[in-house]
């Protein structure tokens, strides 16, 4: 299997939003998908300023197999940036040959040329394969943290 990972351009903003909704669909969540594929060129390749995240698309030949979406944060603690996976997906037919490792360590080369002092993510605690493959490549929960969130009206209500 040839597997090639290369940035994500405007012209792959159709496949980025199938990727997206395939990890929704995975994640029992495809009815949280809100995105639109006008949505993400303003936010993914704005024409203007730098964009809100970045994207890797993963293909074995030529085939799209997969994808990783992420964004650069900040530690204060490190006073260092770090780099957050939003999303990592590969499809089913595709799982089982090193595709997600290879999309993990592509961002880990990014975040290391970046300076970054971390890369983080989240995992669904349902999602026993996803923390068994992280954990075997030496990631560590975070347990000790509890995600918030305000969305949707409760955080327009503070416009």
């Amino acid at each position: 299997m040839s597997a090639t990972i290369r940035p994500a351009t405007p012209a792959d903003v159709p496949l980025i939003l199938e990727f997206i909704r395939g990890l929704a669909a995975y994640e029992k969540l495809l009815h949280e998908v809100e995105a639109d594929e006008a949505q993400l060129a303003r936010t993914l390749f704005p024409a203007n300023g730098a964009p809100a995240a970045h994207c890797v698309l993963a293909f074995v030949d030529e085939t799209p197999a997969g994808f990783a979406l992420y964004f650069f944060n900040y530690s204060t603690f490190l006073a260092r940036p770090g780099l957050y996976l939003e999303d990592l997906f590969v499809k089913l037919e595709f799982r089982g040959h090193g595709l997600g490792k290879a999309l993990l360590l592509h961002l880990a080369k990014t975040a290391n040329a970046r300076g970054c002092g971390r890369m983080e993510w989240a995992v669904l605690d349902w999602n026993q394969p996803a923390i068994d493959f992280y954990q075997s490549l030496g990631a560590a929960p975070q347990s000790e943290w509890t995600v918030y969130r305000l969305t949707g009206a409760t955080l327009r209500q503070y416009a």
